[in-house]
């Protein structure tokens, strides 16, 4: 047998259903990979006695034939959800040292099909970002390398620890929660499958709000399969938020198992041919069409006419959400306190100590847009904008099942690199803020290399609540791309 660490998730869940490893072995082996990785920085908090005791209850429940979905299998979690009795940061200043009383839904989801938990991962602070150089805990380190060129690179952002952690095989499998693109673009950075549900999916209740519209939790993994396993497990109607989808959870893992794609219909939006996407990845979006063509799928020519909007739509109604959403961190309740004279002085002392500069460019710009004079002429104008981007995508359904596009524009770059023009770094969003905007559910599947030896993804977006389809199609071109690739080292 493979190396514990090698095996995928599914993988893993067999050889211990086949009793060849048990859960306190198998986290024992990944937690030895953490020790040799942490210069990645990928985790703000390491659990290893909590992953040890989990993997413990985990081979009880096995042993008396209670196993779960998910069971002994070792995730990385987003700091971004809460743990109970495991400090929850969102990678601020603002939050270190807030130790929740509470469990997420999703990862309460997760422990309830048996998964156990290694650490949590570091990200943007409060998921604002692409790159993962805004945590105030350091930025993380992407495991892959450009060839002859040692310069470290970004695993993107928000949730770059988590795809971190999983391309350096840390962990066979971790949660991020995509806003803009947070759990694609990073999946593509780094080599790895990620997927956003359709908004409404997964619950948010227990995850720390950046924009309350357009925040889902979603997983990652190396492939396809596993990607469905782990949004099984985290799916669910979850009555403690309002915006949960009252729906039931359809089989992920069959749909992921069964990449006959004959006859659909795959969509190839015009508008995402824009000028800056790197040469090679619009040539390996052409091979994608031929790979899923070859596999009986019939490409169609779509339109989404308001993509052109979609990115400066965004940049105001996330900003929105976010200022106000952020104003309950005022150092009274909970969280980093600076004294003061008086109230607003503590308030300002707090927000401006506890705040890095990417959070507080982004309240600034959020209570610009909602203030008296321009809420209608910036927010209320982005909200029809939204309506439209959605409306678009209803249409181009109409005549295909999903649609394929890039990932992002380029593959990783340097850290350091972009970081001074925050117009150039949202960008990085341009292909994943459309379907986020929309709602709607999207993969991003490791397709290729570019010259430099570096992954490239290409995303799959499907309709509202199909996430079968997507996953469907993400499992034909993941097959047919056959990406082996694996980071140097890891």
């Amino acid at each position: 047998m493979a190396s514990l660490t090698d095996l995928t998730l599914a993988q893993l869940a067999a050889a211990m259903a086949k009793k060849e490893a048990s859960a306190v072995e198998v986290a024992d082996a990944h937690l030895k990979k953490l020790d040799e990785h942490r210069a990645l920085n990928a985790f703000i908090t390491e659990t290893p006695d909590k992953a040890r005791e989990m993997a413990k209850a985990s081979d009880a429940r096995r042993a008396r034939g209670e196993a779960g979905l998910l069971e002994g299998v070792p995730l990385a979690i987003k700091d971004l959800f809460c743990t109970e009795g495991v400090q929850t940061t969102a990678a601020s200043h603002i939050l270190e040292g807030f130790v929740p009383q509470y469990e997420s839904t999703v990862t309460a989801n997760l422990w309830k099909a048996g998964a156990t938990m290694v650490g949590k991962t570091n990200l943007d602070e409060f998921a604002m970002g692409s790159s993962n150089m805004t945590s105030h805990f350091g930025g993380v380190e992407n495991p892959w390398k450009r060839r002859g060129d040692n310069r470290k690179l970004v695993p993107g952002g928000s949730s770059g620890g988590s795809a971190a952690a999983v391309a350096a095989y840390m962990v066979p499998g971790s949660t991020g929660t995509d806003t803009g693109g947070s759990i694609r673009q990073p999946a593509s950075f780094c080599g790895i499958v990620g997927m956003k549900p359709t908004y409404g999916r997964c619950s948010r209740w227990g995850v720390v709000a950046f924009a309350s519209s357009l925040d889902q939790p979603g997983p990652f993994a190396r492939t396809v399969e596993d990607t469905a396993l782990m949004l099984q497990a985290m799916s669910g109607h979850d009555p403690k938020d309002s915006t949960s989808a009252p729906l039931a959870v359809p089989d992920f893992v069959a749909a992921a198992r069964n990449p006959d794609i004959k006859g659909l219909k795959v969509g190839i939006p015009k508008e995402y041919r824009v000028d800056g996407t790197s040469p090679e990845i619009v040539a390996l979006w052409d091979k994608g069409v031929e790979m899923l063509k070859a596999a009986g799928a019939v490409p169609v020519e779509v339109s989404l006419p308001h993509t052109k909007y979609a990115l400066p739509a965004y940049y105001i109604v996330a900003p929105a959400e976010c200022s106000s959403n952020l104003a309950r961190y005022d150092g009274v309740r909970y969280g980093l306190r600076v004294p003061g004279k008086d109230l607003t002085e503590m308030y300002e002392g707090t927000r401006g100590a506890g705040f890095g500069k990417e959070v507080r460019r982004r309240i600034m710009i959020g209570t610009y847009v909602l203030s008296a004079g321009y809420y209608d002429a910036y927010y209320k104008k982005a909200q029809q904008i939204r309506q439209l981007i959605a409306q678009d995508f209803k249409t181009a359904f109409q005549t295909c099942d999903v649609l394929l596009t890039p990932t992002a524009p380029t593959s990783a770059f340097a850290a350091g690199e972009k970081m001074d023009d925050p117009v150039t770094m949202y960008l990085n969003d341009m292909f994943t803020i459309p379907a986020s905007m929309a709602g709607l559910p999207g993969i991003s599947v490791p397709a290729g290399s570019d010259k430099d030896g570096l992954p490239l993804g290409l995303q799959l977006i499907g309709r509202a609540f199909d996430e079968e389809t997507v996953l469907t199609a993400g499992a034909a071109l993941e097959k047919a791309a056959g990406f082996q690739g694996r980071a140097a080292g890891y």
